[in-house]
C-alpha cells in the first residue's frame, strides 16, 4: 500500500503542469451565474481527453463525467461559476487572464473553485491510469448557478438525475485540510419603514437609511459575539447588499432593506432573533429565505 501511495504521489507531482495549464484555460472563460455553457464545453473536452466512459450535460447546465460502471457511486464536484471580478481599477492584472507567481495561479475562480475542478480531473487521470477504480461508478461533476443559487445544482442532480452516490466530496477550498460538513447558511432580510419628506426639511422626514445604517452597525457587533463551536468553529455574519427607495434623490428615504449571509452554528433560532430585534418589531420583517448543508 506504500509504494501505491508513492506512485501516485508521484504522479500527481508529474502531472503539476498539466494540471495548471488545464486551470488557467478554464479560467480564461468568464463564467458568470447563468452563463456558464462556454466553460462547460472547455471542460466537456478535457474530460473527452483523458478518456471519461460518459460524458453529458443534464438539463440544468451541468457537467457530468463518469469513469466506471460499478454498482456503487461515489461523486467528485466542483462549481464551474465564478462571482463577477467588481470594480478592475482595484485589480493589478485581468482577472480573466491567468498569472502564475510563486508556485501560486492568480485569476478569477483560480480558488473557487475552477482550481478544484482541475484537480479533479488530475485524480480522474491517476484512477484511470493506475487502474485504481474498482466496483464504482466514479461521477466528477462540473456543477452550475452555485454562486447565486446555492444547492439548487445538486438538487437538480438528484432529484431530476436521480444520481444518488454513498459519498460526495466537494473540492471548495478548505485549506488543504479534510472537512466533514459545513456550518449551514441562512439569509436574511431586514426591512424598515421610513416617512418620506423633501431633502430640504429631513427633520419633517423618518429617513430609512439612518435606520438601516443603525441596524448594519448593530450586526456588526453581533459578529464577534457569535458562538464558537467545538467542530465547525465559530458562526460568521456579513451585510452583504442593501436597498432603499424614495420618490427622488432629493427627497428622504421612505424604505430601506438589507441582506445578510449568515454561516451560523449553534443555537441559530437565537442568533437569528438577535437580529431581528434590533429595531423595534413594527419597523422590522425579517424573513429566514434558505437553510442548507453540505450533500
Amino acid at each position: 500500500m506504500t509504494d501505491l501511495y508513492q506512485r501516485i504521489a508521484d504522479r500527481a507531482r508529474e502531472l503539476e503542469p498539466e494540471i495548471s495549464r488545464m486551470l488557467a484555460d478554464l479560467v480564461r472563460v468568464p463564467s458568470f451565474t447563468g452563463q456558464e455553457g462556454e466553460v462547460v464545453q472547455v471542460a466537456m473536452k478535457m474530460m473527452a481527453a483523458i478518456g471519461f466512459d460518459d460524458i453529458r450535460i443534464d438539463g440544468l447546465g451541468n457537467l457530468i463525467g463518469r469513469l466506471g460502471c460499478g454498482s456503487r457511486a461515489l461523486a467528485f464536484d466542483a462549481h464551474l461559476d465564478v462571482v463577477r471580478p467588481g470594480d478592475r481599477s482595484l485589480w493589478r492584472d485581468d482577472p480573466f487572464t491567468p498569472r502564475i507567481e510563486g508556485g501560486q495561479i492568480w485569476g478569477r475562480g483560480t480558488a473557487d473553485q475552477k482550481g478544484g475542478f482541475a484537480a479533479m480531473l488530475g485524480a480522474a487521470t491517476i484512477i484511470k491510469e493506475l487502474g485504481l477504480n474498482r466496483g464504482f461508478s466514479l461521477y466528477f461533476t462540473g456543477t452550475v448557478m452555485e454562486e447565486d443559487c446555492d444547492g439548487l445544482c445538486w438538487k437538480y442532480l438528484v432529484e431530476e438525475e436521480r444520481l444518488r452516490p454513498e459519498l460526495v466530496v466537494l473540492t471548495e477550498p478548505s485549506g488543504l485540510k479534510l472537512a466533514r460538513g459545513q456550518r449551514g447558511r441562512m439569509d436574511i432580510q431586514v426591512r424598515v419603514q421610513g416617512r418620506s419628506c423633501h431633502g430640504s426639511t429631513p427633520e419633517r422626514g423618518d429617513n430609512a437609511i439612518y435606520k438601516i445604517s443603525r441596524v448594519a452597525l448593530e450586526l456588526e457587533k453581533l459578529h464577534a459575539r457569535l458562538e464558537e463551536g467545538p467542530v465547525l468553529g465559530k458562526g460568521s455574519l456579513c451585510v452583504s447588499q442593501v436597498f432603499f427607495t424614495g420618490p427622488s434623490q432629493c427627497a428622504v428615504p421612505d424604505s430601506a432593506e438589507r441582506c445578510d449571509s449568515s454561516p451560523l452554528i449553534g443555537k441559530l433560532v437565537s442568533s437569528t432573533t438577535a437580529a431581528m430585534t434590533i429595531a423595534p418589531p413594527s419597523m422590522v420583517r425579517a424573513r429566514r429565505r434558505s437553510s442548507d448543508s453540505a450533500p
